[in-house]
């Protein structure tokens, strides 16, 4: 009799434990009113509140962070291919309201600035390198300045920029950067079209090369467009958008653990659920059988852009030992993907974390890129009505540290991410505590 009663208690702790681990996340709507007169709701978790931390700017996209504590972000300004993008900086925030007080332009009349990035020497020297479409410079950093102060700055790398058209599908118009703890600097270059060989090695690439530009090679490629671009541990992560020429249910949006010297397929080979396959119509010798597998995968046209992983021990659950992704959104609104701020786990189906950004026809936001502000609390960026957002648990207050010097060095002690984390450990561990104290009390 013990035995049954021992294994229907064990039976009904794993149900609830794993329903907990594979259960959409439940949403309730919240309501936004915006200083230019808009007002509508976004849906996210109970425990979470939203709140527009900055507002009235364009195009905003990638997020950093200065050695002074400051976050700067970049303003692309519109879809077209222009020289009107803005660095901001986003200043004086009140903890209390949940808003910057201050958003001053750092730099102006910029070619498609989608990521800037902060970087120390050897010999202590701050640098801010601003990624445009046709070339990466950089600048020495002064902290508290508004305005730089280095007026001579160092173009390090070139990209090639022609054919930047909508019209031809050569509308990859970002570059973004990314540090590793081991000070190498890392530029993913998008693609020139939709499908085609391309002339240039650079193109649809990840590139590693010296902070000061030197000794530049391709790190990855095969990537369509690797819009964002972020190291966790000992990982550069990135989120890249599928072919358009395949229908509305695949390729994949995908996103990778990137290896060095890693070829992830395009333009012959895609991801249909996490698999690989050939284009129809683009063939290679040796097809794909050595195309490396995404780490995970989002609907096809849903525009996986900005990402942060969150595993501090005071997360809440909902997004504990997860990644947080912005799905910005198919551009054909009647195929709908996207649109959302998504939770991920290796291996796990996705869960909605924030949605509402698509209200039948009509688009109220884009989310771009995310910024971890504390184990509970973030920023992200609103590139289609020009708002930067703050999501925090409720009665909490996050404070944006006024020295950011730390926040330069990555932290390589994440074991989740060294060990590519995968969700339901801490339920396991549940079942296993659970499973022993109960037959020690039956027994």
């Amino acid at each position: 009799m013990h035995t049954d009663i021992r294994k229907l208690l064990l039976l009904i702790a794993l149900l609830v434990c794993v329903s907990s681990v594979f259960a959409q996340v439940r949403l309730v709507p919240q309501q936004i009113a915006l200083k230019n007169g808009d007002k509508f709701s976004l849906n996210l978790p109970a425990e979470f509140e939203i709140i527009p931390a900055a507002e009235g700017l364009k195009r905003v996209r990638f997020f950093a962070k200065a050695p002074d504590g400051r976050i700067f972000v970049t303003d692309m300004y519109n879809l077209t291919d222009n020289k009107h993008g803005v660095i901001y900086i986003l200043d004086d925030w009140n903890a209390e309201t949940g808003k910057f007080t201050k958003v001053i332009p750092y730099m102006t009349g910029l070619h498609n600035p989608n990521s800037v990035q902060f970087h120390r020497d050897a010999q202590g020297q701050d640098w801010i390198y601003i990624a445009e479409t046709q070339a990466l410079t950089r600048r020495k950093f002064t902290r508290g300045e508004e305005k730089p102060t280095d007026t001579d700055p160092q173009t390090i790398a070139t990209f090639p920029d022609y054919g930047l058209s909508y019209k031809y599908g050569g509308w990859h118009l970002t570059r973004t950067l990314a540090f590793s703890p081991n000070g190498k600097l890392y530029v993913s270059v998008g693609s020139s079209c939709n499908s085609c060989v391309e002339k240039e090695p650079v193109r649809a690439s990840v590139l590693e090369m010296n902070p000061d530009g030197t000794e530049s090679r391709i790190f990855a490629k095969g990537l369509r467009n690797a819009v964002g671009l972020k190291w966790f541990g000992n990982f550069l992560f990135a989120t890249n958008q599928g072919s358009d020429h395949l229908g509305t249910g695949r390729p994949d949006e995908t996103f990778y653990a990137l290896k060095n010297g890693a070829d992830y397929g395009w333009p012959f080979c895609h991801s249909s659920n996490g698999r690989i396959f050939a284009d129809p119509k683009l063939k290679r010798s040796g097809g794909c059988s050595k195309v490396t597998a995404p780490y995970s995968f989002f609907p096809a046209r849903s525009s996986a852009l900005g990402f942060e992983f969150f595993d501090d021990a005071n997360s809440p659950d909902v997004i504990k030992n997860a990644f947080l992704v912005s799905l910005h959104g198919s551009t054909d609104k009647d195929i709908g993907h996207g649109y959302k701020i998504a939770i991920m786990r290796k291996g796990k189906k996705l869960q909605d974390l924030v949605t509402g950004f698509l209200q039948g026809k009509n688009v109220v936001g884009r989310p771009c890129d995310i910024m971890k502000l504390d184990a509970s609390s973030f920023l992200f960026t609103d590139d289609h009505t020009g708002v930067v957002y703050l999501i925090r648990k409720k009665g909490t207050k996050v404070e944006i540290a006024a020295n950011a010097e730390e926040d330069l060095a990555v932290d390589t002690s994440t074991e989740q991410v060294k060990n590519e984390p995968a969700s339901g450990s801490t339920c396991l561990s549940v079942i296993i505590i659970f499973s022993g104290a109960l037959l020690r009390l039956l027994a």
